[in-house]
């Protein structure tokens, strides 16, 4: 739905490691933003777990989170087998969506176990601290 916040997952196969260090995170997000550029998606959060993904994305036009979505996965898959020297799938089928509207939240207030994730306005991922994308699950959905 354009225009409507999105709260994303998308887990490990077999909900294993998808980042094994921080060569990986800093990968992922290199990638994020390349894939949030081609489909003009807002992030407005974001947390790397070890075995996890959550996003905080609002899309542009219909279509856009499954594209934003698309791209990153098959561009940090193919990078992420090559570095670590494995086959295979990485993730646990298809990413989860929800719409995340919620009555006197903002998009900016997404919150992890009381911790602001990420704020302001949406630059460069890699801006936010190491230590603040580690941080667990979202009160959305």
């Amino acid at each position: 739905m354009p225009g409507i916040p999105q709260h994303i997952v998308q887990r490990g196969n077999n909900r294993l490691p998808c980042f094994l260090d921080d060569t990986d995170r800093h990968g992922y997000l290199h990638l994020l933003r390349e894939a949030l550029l081609d489909t003009h998606c807002a992030l407005h959060g974001y947390a790397l777990m070890d075995n996890h993904v959550h996003l905080l994305a609002t899309p542009p036009e219909a279509g856009a989170i499954a594209r934003l979505m698309q791209k990153l996965g098959r561009s940090y898959v193919g990078q992420f087998n090559a570095r670590h020297r494995r086959t295979g799938t990485l993730w646990e089928g298809r990413y989860k969506a929800c719409l995340f509207q919620k009555p006197g939240q903002s998009a900016l207030s997404m919150r992890f176990r009381g911790q602001p994730i990420f704020a302001g306005p949406a630059q460069h991922p890699s801006c936010a601290s190491m230590a603040a994308r580690k941080r667990s699950v979202p009160s959305a959905c």
